[in-house]
């Protein structure tokens, strides 16, 4: 069973992330402002199953691959740690592009809002980051099934991100303008995002544990 510290942990890394633009907020702004608040819904239910396609791929990997072969973990930490430093140059470079994307943007069926939802989800790196370099980092080999610890702490993360993007597309309006009015703010953010990335890229690979069979 996952301890409060991990939940806390992931609770505390996922609203971090949700709240910091990104491409799915930006998806999620651009369709709600454009097409409306249905449109934004379906969108993020496509998300939403774009997050599950993560808990089950990584559940599944923790549970049969790291438990099994536990050289695999470090070279997965390793592979996040660069992984992380990579996002963090990325956020960190200058030349920034608008987040909050174009508002003059054609309407398109359920189908396809569903569809283009999902797919920016599964490409959105920092949702690969929490559940490829994070959500491992909570998992206790020592403190029972970790499949279950998996599950359960990325279930915490789907639980805030869907309940903050929920919010994000009932007033996409408002945070579309005030994003565009403050370029100095999404500046700050980006670089506040960068420089988190690099220290947690920094205790990933310092970090000594090791897995251990459930």
């Amino acid at each position: 069973m996952i301890t409060l510290a991990a939940a806390a942990g992931v609770a505390a890394v996922a609203l971090g992330l949700v709240l910091t633009p990104g491409p799915n907020m930006m998806y999620l702004i651009s369709r709600s402002a454009s097409q409306g608040k249905r449109a934004g819904f379906v969108s993020l239910g496509g998300v939403a199953v774009g997050f599950l396609v993560y808990l089950v791929a990584v559940t599944l990997g923790i549970s049969a691959v790291f438990a099994a072969v536990p050289s695999l973990y470090f070279a997965v930490k390793l592979t996040g740690a660069a992984y992380l430093l990579w996002l963090a140059w990325k956020a960190l470079r200058p030349g920034d592009r608008s987040i909050v994307g174009d508002v003059g943007m054609p309407h398109d069926t359920a189908r396809r809002l569903f569809a283009m939802g999902l797919t920016t989800n599964l490409l959105n790196p920092k949702i690969a980051v929490m559940y490829v370099a994070l959500i491992p980092q909570f998992v206790d080999p020592s403190a029972g099934r970790l499949w279950l610890q998996s599950l359960t702490l990325g279930s915490v993360q789907i639980a805030i991100a869907l309940a903050v993007n929920a919010l994000v597309v009932l007033a996409a309006g408002s945070i579309r303008a005030f994003l565009v009015a403050r370029p100095a703010w999404l500046r700050a953010q980006r670089y506040a995002m960068g420089t988190a990335l690099g220290l947690l890229a920094v205790k990933v690979a310092t970090d000594g544990s090791r897995p251990v069979s459930a």
